[in-house]
Order: structure tokens, then C-alpha cells, then sequence
């Protein structure tokens, strides 16, 4: 289906709109999806987002900057994330004694667990995304989406 479709618009677009149209659009369809994945597992896509930064960390704690810096979407409130993971014990603050302005967050077990039921679920749709275009296409676009936010 076309953008002009989708969006039911009968007049001749810019190609540069369509362009944008078309990235807005397809990202909110992968977004939707993978909201509808992780929904039984009660977790949103940032609150997801956190727990792969905080796996990634190896066992070592990370700060809100160092998370924040790392998150797919920078609007995000950070620090109202990691209070809600924190709520489900997936995550934990680490207070510095001898600073307490110094906290540190780090993945707990649970956490871990969670995201070891959730990889094959979102594997499986970023896979039917990427199956839709061969090896070479998908590298292509990949490149291509680089050098747009370049």
C-alpha cells in the first residue's frame, strides 16, 4: 500500500514528504508492534529499552546520564522509568555512602529473567520485519537510515 493510500491523500506529494511520511508512519507501525509484544509481559517499549542498557552493562551498575544518553527514544523521563522497574524489581538503586547524590542503577535477577522470556518474542517480530527484505536490502537500508541522521 502506498502512503498516498494509507493516508487517503489523492494529490501529488513532494517526494521528500512522502519520504517523511514514510519513515513517521513505518516507525510507528514497528512501534505499535512491538508494544502489542511486550504488553504480557508488562513492560513498555522505554521500560524495555532500560533493561537491555542495564544487561549490556555487564553486572556493572549505570548512572541515569549514562542511561538517558543510551535510550532509542531521548524524550523519555528517565528517571520515572527506572522508579517503575524499580517498583517491579527489576532494576535497583545503588546509594554511594559516602555521596548520596550518587546512585547507580543495576539490573536485579528478575530483571534478567524477564528479559530472557521477552528476547525471543521481539526477535521474532524485528525478524518479520527484516524477512520482508533480502540480506542485501536490509543492509542497504540500514546505511541508507545512517546517513538520514547524518
Amino acid at each position: 500500500m502506498t502512503i498516498e493510500d494509507l493516508l487517503h491523500t489523492n494529490g501529488n506529494l513532494p517526494v521528500s514528504r512522502k519520504l517523511v511520511l514514510n519513515l513517521i508512519v513505518t516507525g510507528n507501525y514497528i512501534s505499535e508492534r512491538l508494544t502489542e509484544a511486550l504488553k504480557p509481559f508488562e513492560v513498555s517499549n522505554q521500560q524495555f529499552n532500560v533493561l537491555r542498557i542495564l544487561r549490556g552493562q555487564k553486572g556493572k551498575p549505570a548512572n541515569l546520564s549514562t542511561i538517558q544518553e543510551r535510550m532509542v527514544s531521548k524524550m523519555s523521563n528517565t528517571t520515572r522509568l527506572v522508579d517503575k522497574l524499580v517498583d517491579k524489581e527489576l532494576c535497583e538503586r545503588i546509594v554511594c555512602p559516602s555521596n548520596r547524590r550518587k546512585v547507580e542503577i543495576r539490573i536485579t535477577g528478575k530483571g534478567l529473567n524477564l528479559l530472557e522470556q521477552i528476547d525471543p518474542v521481539i526477535d521474532k517480530v524485528e525478524n518479520e520485519f527484516a524477512d520482508k527484505l533480502n540480506e542485501k536490502e536490509v543492509l542497504s537500508l540500514n546505511t541508507k537510515l545512517n546517513e538520514l541522521r547524518s
